[in-house]
């Protein structure tokens, strides 16, 4: 489920003209499966709909995901439109021991966690932005991306803590954690909402918050799809002027610039309204850098951008705008439609060394693996200030394990064009990882088993690794929970 932050206009233009289509799903048919199907559809309310393959423009939306490679050729899709429809779907698919998948808007990079051979469910129908503003709560519906919500909320003057760029799910990335352009401010998304919808695995609809649910409210914020299916989410909102930033690309001789005042921001600047997040993309044969340059407020204070600003660039789009059209300024949507994999780093601060590192791995793997269909290679830089776990309690929440020291991501993303390369390209981005990480470690980070962030580990990671000391917790929750393992029959990351 995680977005891209690695988007450039004018590259992102010609990426889209370049690239070739990528889209092997898996073929998957049972008259088992079938029978599902059409008993879910004999049993929801005229307020969901079954879709079936063929020539159904909503079957292939709701399977279809950002990255190919995290698409499958289910049986059927299936959009519930009501907490109780949800239910009821669980129940059946539970009964009859029917693999499925819940996809929020498709932005999983890992294959099958969102998607299957078995019963889609696409969340869609859960669209609803309802602004409360004596609670300063926005309910949000479990199918919306981020721009629906910047959208419905810019007319009050309040926004919430999600997602960077445009196009990114709602679900998937609270129910992982969150970073966003408020991190600084108030820490993650998951430390800015107040309670969830959630259709239990035996198909109960509960509110969960706080008081009602303190175990599932820890679990769900961090622990994805293991204890239900979140229908809504009620989010905090925070007073919302106009910004200031966008995108600035920078071409291959000026990036030692571009590392240098990198370090030198991420070392030195203090406010927490100020972020920036250069990505550096190797892109139809050469390196470049996305920059994109954020102040919460209609002005930044002087000198603040300077450096960044001083740098001689190929294209630059900065100005005062509204959130979203901020966010608009990285369609993350324009580098999807290939096979795609994330991967992460986890940091205590950017240095000289670890930006150096950052640029040798862009051009290294670049090289290599566009011989190998490898058409976006890109790591995204993200300096965040080390107070961001400070905003919630310690425990509170089963992503991050720990909260006394804040870790900055690092995210790894490679895309590209044919199935023949997917172990090449993923046995790379582990790779990449393990080398950065001992960059780190050699500096005398203490990084060696800190925690990754898990909308950006690759499949394959570790539950450990993610949810440290937190894990025998949520698997005590989930085995509470879910004594039947009914959300194990849906991937993702599973306790």
């Amino acid at each position: 489920m995680r977005q891209s932050l690695a988007t450039a206009t004018c590259l992102a233009a010609l990426l889209a003209a370049v690239l070739p289509s990528a889209a092997e799903p898996l073929k998957v048919r049972s008259e088992d499966l079938t029978s599902v199907c059409k008993e879910i559809s004999s049993s929801i309310s005229s307020a969901s709909a079954v879709h079936w393959p063929g020539l159904d423009v909503l079957y292939l939306k709701d399977i279809g995901h950002w990255a190919t490679s995290s698409s499958a050729q289910a049986a059927c899709s299936v959009e519930p439109g009501t907490a109780e429809d949800v239910g009821k779907i669980l129940q059946i698919l539970a009964q009859n021991q029917t693999p499925f998948a819940v996809k929020g808007a498709g932005h999983a990079s890992n294959p099958g966690f969102s998607s299957t051979a078995g019963v889609q469910i696409a969340m869609y129908r859960f669209s609803e932005v309802i602004y409360h503003p004596d609670a300063n709560v926005a309910e949000v519906g479990a199918g919306l991306i981020w721009d629906d919500i910047y959208q419905a909320l810019e007319p009050y003057a309040v926004n919430v803590v999600g997602g960077r760029v445009s196009g990114v799910g709602v679900a998937g990335f609270t129910l992982g954690g969150g970073f966003s352009w408020k991190t600084n401010q108030f820490g993650l998304t998951i430390d800015n909402l107040s309670g969830f919808e959630l259709v239990l695995p035996n198909g109960t609809v509960a509110s969960v918050t706080q008081d009602t649910y303190p175990d599932l409210f820890f679990g769900l914020k961090g622990g994805f799809n293991n204890f239900g299916i979140v229908t809504k989410f009620n989010l905090t909102t925070h007073p919302q002027t106009e910004v200031w930033g966008g995108l600035i690309t920078i071409t291959e001789d000026q990036l030692d610039k571009v590392n240098a005042v990198t370090v030198k921001f991420s070392q030195t600047v203090t406010d927490p309204k100020a972020q920036v997040l250069p990505t550096y993309n190797f892109l139809l044969g050469e390196p470049g850098v996305s920059l994109l340059l954020f102040y919460d407020y209609p002005t930044p204070p002087d000198g603040i951008f300077d450096d960044f600003l001083s740098i001689p660039h190929f294209t630059k789009d900065i100005k005062t705008r509204s959130f979203l059209d901020l966010v608009k300024s990285a369609p993350a949507n324009v580098t999807g439609g290939q096979r795609a994999i994330f991967h992460t780093v986890s940091l205590l601060q950017y240095t000289d060394n670890i930006m150096d590192a950052v640029l040798n791995e862009t051009k290294f793997w670049g090289e290599r693996l566009s011989l190998q269909s490898g058409n976006f290679i890109s790591y995204d830089v993200e300096p965040f200030l080390p107070s961001i776990f400070s905003h919630s309690a310690e425990g509170s929440s089963a992503y991050p394990p720990s909260r006394s020291q804040g870790l900055l991501p690092l995210n790894i993303y490679y895309a590209w064009g044919s199935e023949l390369a997917d172990d090449a390209m993923h046995s790379a981005a582990r790779q990449s990882a393990e080398h950065l990480t001992q960059v780190a470690i050699a500096e005398g980070q203490d990084v060696a088993n800190a925690p990754l962030y898990n909308n950006y580990a690759i499949f394959d990671t570790p539950l450990e690794r993610m949810y440290g000391d937190n894990l025998s917790k949520l698997q005590a929750l989930k085995a509470q929970y879910d004594p039947d393992n009914v959300m194990g029959l849906a991937g993702g990351w599973k306790f």
